[in-house]
């Protein structure tokens, strides 16, 4: 069986930052694949475009570039948030929450989840970066396809896998 839409999948792979010698930025193995569900808009389209009709045994190796990935970095994604927001009911700052680099979790216009990376902040105000993590990067993918099979009723009804078995 190759990879189709709403076929389940299970390969190893590693991403790089830039190329195939870059430092390493996630790694699933033999003893921890991914698994998931193909073709259901959960995964990055190019990303999928590349492992479309590959076979159980099939190696891959590919770069994605920062368009056909999490996008380019854009300033329209830098904020600036009154310092209110992040004190306590005494108006002071929370130093657990105001680190510079670390990710908080703020509520998009739309009510969906914006991670953001907190700057730098003064008495007046904190910078944060909305945008995405990997945003701005060129990304090397390299692994094997180690199983494909037919979903089942109940994972194509929830568009994803219900069992980790292969």
């Amino acid at each position: 069986m190759t990879i189709d839409d709403h076929t389940i999948v299970t390969l190893t792979y590693e991403v790089r930052d830039g190329d195939e010698s870059g430092p390493l930025m996630e790694k699933m193995d033999r003893d921890h694949p991914f698994v998931f569900m193909f073709g259901v808009g959960k995964m990055l389209p190019a990303w999928e475009r590349r492992l479309f009709g590959l076979k159980p045994g099939t190696g891959f190796a590919f770069k994605l570039a920062p368009e056909d990935a999490y996008g380019v970095a854009s300033k329209q994604h830098i904020l600036t948030m009154p310092i209110h927001h992040f004190q306590n009911d005494k108006g002071e700052n929370n130093p657990d929450l105001l680190v510079a680099g670390h990710f908080i979790t703020l509520t998009g216009s739309d009510g969906k989840p914006v991670h953001a990376k907190i700057l730098k902040w003064d008495d007046e105000s904190v910078t944060l970066d909305a945008n995405h993590a990997l945003a701005g990067k060129t990304l090397f993918f390299s692994g094997a396809v180690l199983s494909v099979r037919e979903a089942t009723v109940d994972e194509l009804v929830q568009k994803t896998v219900l069992t980790a078995s292969h």
